[in-house]
């Protein structure tokens, strides 16, 4: 690999063929350049569809109720089911594995906000104190709503950050003020930040048992949900499947009734679309792949072709003693050095590429839904750089051997 005459002849012979040197080149770079785009397009794709799961914790479950589609014991199909507080309880006592559980009653209806002479619409919502840890919120001043605002039915409130912002002066802490929700006096006291997105920092949470009481709900809520801790996805269908037979159990419905009461499990989700991300991959690798092969056949046709044109010189090297050997690595070195050069181009090509969409995306705040840092991890660009050597050997391999075999009394009979 270091014989320097060797390598002066490599280069001579790719001055001399300048076009076909660089049709090869090409065809390599962008069988290259492809598979990095695909990639770095996958992995945005991917990253979009973990971003819109952001809003709530991926090892959830929630439960809301609906109406039943088919007869049960000699009821007929069509019963409204409403969920109770003590639901939420029997839920975290009985099913085994649950973390977090955490239920909320929505105050339906046009809710103005008041704090002096500031007003606007918001959505009001009481919630148990779990809720942070399945919406993923963190309060940033303040406290969250507690167990004793719950038993003690305190008016207080908890504003996302999108809601102090109507309201309050840019520098004004809003921790201890009193605001008015429909002739109702609220002491805030926190402000939270959500990883969902802005709709979700529009939101005013009071405890669940003041919003019941105030707003005649008497004990009904509309959601349940928990979290399962680090179960699987077999353990958590498991739990899913528990907390429909009790509820079943409480409301009479048939337990195959979807839509009696709807369950919605973050983790079978999230690992459904981890899995079609993960086929999604594989298949951007094959179509990737294909297109290096593509070039590559080309690149070995190249060399082909090299070898017939150099039949005399092979000829005339084995004549005055040259190995099979030294035949080999030399039409070997100059595959591979035409293949690795051009692959690395299409390769920082492609990586640059798609930096420059990341940055745009960035830079111009482009909402792109289902689509979001799209990039090339190292492990990618390293296996491709493996495989851009072992495609340039096995591309210059086989014409190299034919080289090595041709006998030199017709090599140097050949016109």
């Amino acid at each position: 690999m270091l014989d320097i005459d060797k390598w002066q002849e490599i280069f001579f012979t790719i001055r001399k063929n300048k076009l076909r040197t660089f049709l090869t080149a090409f065809s390599v770079a962008w069988g290259i350049f492809i598979l990095m785009i695909l990639l770095g397009v996958g992995t945005g794709l991917q990253h979009g569809v973990e971003y819109d799961f952001r809003d709530d914790a991926i090892n959830s479950i929630w439960i809301s109720p609906g109406q039943t589609s088919k007869p049960f014991k000699g009821m007929k199909p069509g019963r409204r089911l409403t969920l109770k507080s003590e639901d939420y309880e029997d839920i975290r006592d009985k099913i085994k594995g649950v973390e977090y559980a955490a239920t909320r009653f929505h105050c339906w209806g046009n809710f103005t906000v008041r704090y002096k002479d500031n007003y606007s619409s918001f959505n009001v919502l009481g919630v148990s104190p779990e809720m942070m840890y399945l919406e993923n919120q963190t309060p940033i001043l303040g406290r969250y709503i507690n167990k004793l605002d719950i038993i003690d039915r305190r008016k207080v409130a908890v504003l996302g950050t999108k809601v102090v912002e109507g309201l309050f002066d840019k520098n004004e802490n809003p921790i201890g003020k009193w605001i008015d929700v429909r002739s109702i006096k609220y002491l805030v006291v926190g402000v939270y930040e959500d990883k969902g997105d802005e709709g979700e920092m529009k939101n005013v949470f009071i405890p669940l048992t003041t919003a019941q009481l105030a707003y005649n709900a008497k004990n009904r809520v509309h959601s349940i949900m928990y979290t399962v801790g680090d179960a699987s996805v077999k353990e958590s269908r498991a739990m899913a499947e528990q907390t429909r037979e009790i509820l079943s159990e409480k409301y009479k419905f048939d337990l195959t009734d979807d839509r009696a009461m709807f369950i919605w499990n973050n983790v079978e989700n999230f690992q459904k679309f981890k899995n079609l991300f993960i086929g999604v991959k594989l298949f951007l690798w094959i179509i990737g792949v294909f297109t290096i092969i593509a070039g590559i056949v080309g690149v070995s046709n190249i060399m082909f072709i090299v070898i017939k044109d150099r039949t005399r010189e092979i000829g005339v090297r084995k004549a005055i003693g040259a190995t099979p050997g030294s035949i080999i690595g030399l039409f070997l070195q100059e595959s591979i050095l035409i293949t690795v050069v051009a692959g690395y181009i299409g390769l920082i090509t492609g990586i640059g590429v798609i930096e420059f969409i990341k940055w745009a995306l960035m830079e111009f705040n482009i909402d792109a839904p289902y689509f979001r840092d799209p990039e090339i991890d190292l492990f990618t660009a390293v296996l491709a750089t493996v495989l851009l050597v072992v495609s340039g050997a096995i591309a210059g391999y086989f014409p190299a051997r034919k080289a090595a075999k041709v006998n030199p009394i017709v090599a140097l009979k050949e016109e």
